[in-house]
């Protein structure tokens, strides 16, 4: 396929109020595209929209509030997005959410809250969403999985299984989609420092104890910058990568489990810790 074009364009971006999502909207408005950028909060979702409008006036902003744990709402989202929308140049399902806990600390509600929001909402708009792209030539599809759509560690049951959904019906939509001219990329961040950790729901039946310190090990595996991830991100989309590892801690992991398919988790397991420990380390001696 040739080069995306992000000029003249129109992209919608969900979790556009915080993190990458953020990030890929000042990205794309610096790359010339209209943008409509949706999230549940709005307050967060106006200042990046009016930021946004104040350093390109000439392009138009549009801003929508949605939770996408709710099916109705996203169907609804959907076709209003159609509706004022016919043609589309690109579609970023980049919102999501995290739940740590073993399977058997999940609940259903909270496996099936997780799934919803970064499996069924990504399924749901671009269900909808796809005769808009469909008649806009060239245009292009990004699904946001993760490394946890690539390796499956323990603790994250719900979310690995939503990222994992995600990256299968993304690696579909890659095939089906080319003949109509439509790219598709599938997006697996690593360690990308945004608020996912502060955010990130621990399940109900997680013992109290073992919370903050699930927690305090998490951000210290974010290091790498939101907004060079949304610039690799754009990058893929220009050249219409299929797939894009964003830093290196999703780049090796990856290549471990290729070579060691069974027993890559131990290994993982083992660095994860290394590193973690080493994160907090440092973060103690900046405070």
């Amino acid at each position: 396929m040739t080069p995306y074009r992000f000029v003249g364009r129109t992209a919608v971006v969900t979790g556009a109020a915080g993190g990458m999502g953020e990030q890929l909207a000042h990205g794309l408005a610096a790359r010339g595209s209209e943008l409509v950028l949706v999230d549940r909060d709005a307050l967060r979702l106006d200042e990046v929209a009016e930021s946004i409008r104040a350093g390109y006036p000439g392009l138009t902003v549009e801003t929508l509030v949605a939770d996408l744990a709710d099916r109705a709402a996203v169907i609804a989202l959907a076709e209003g997005i159609r509706e004022r929308h016919p043609r589309l140049g690109l579609l970023i399902n980049n919102a999501g959410v995290a739940l740590g806990g073993r399977f058997d600390q999940v609940s259903i509600e909270e496996f099936e809250w997780v799934m919803a929001v970064n499996f069924t909402a990504p399924m749901l708009l671009t269900h909808h969403l796809l005769p808009s792209l469909v008649a806009e030539p060239g245009s292009h599809l990004v699904n946001t999985s993760s490394l946890y759509g690539l390796i499956a560690p323990p603790g994250q049951s719900a979310y690995s299984s939503s990222k994992f959904a995600l990256r299968g019906l993304s690696e579909v939509l890659r095939s089906e989609l080319r003949d109509l001219g439509v790219g598709v990329t599938t997006v697996h961040p690593g360690g990308v420092r945004t608020r996912i950790a502060e955010s990130a729901r621990i399940a109900a039946g997680v013992p109290a104890d073992d919370v903050e310190e699930h927690q305090r090990i998490f951000a210290a595996l974010l290091t790498y910058p939101p907004e060079k991830a949304a610039a690799d991100i754009l990058d893929a989309v220009r050249r219409r990568r299929g797939r894009a590892l964003i830093a290196p801690t999703a780049k090796l992991p990856d290549l471990l489990a290729r070579l060691l398919p069974e027993t890559h988790m131990r290994v993982i397991t083992t660095l994860t810790g290394l590193v973690a420990r080493r994160g907090q380390a440092k973060a103690g001696v900046r405070k």
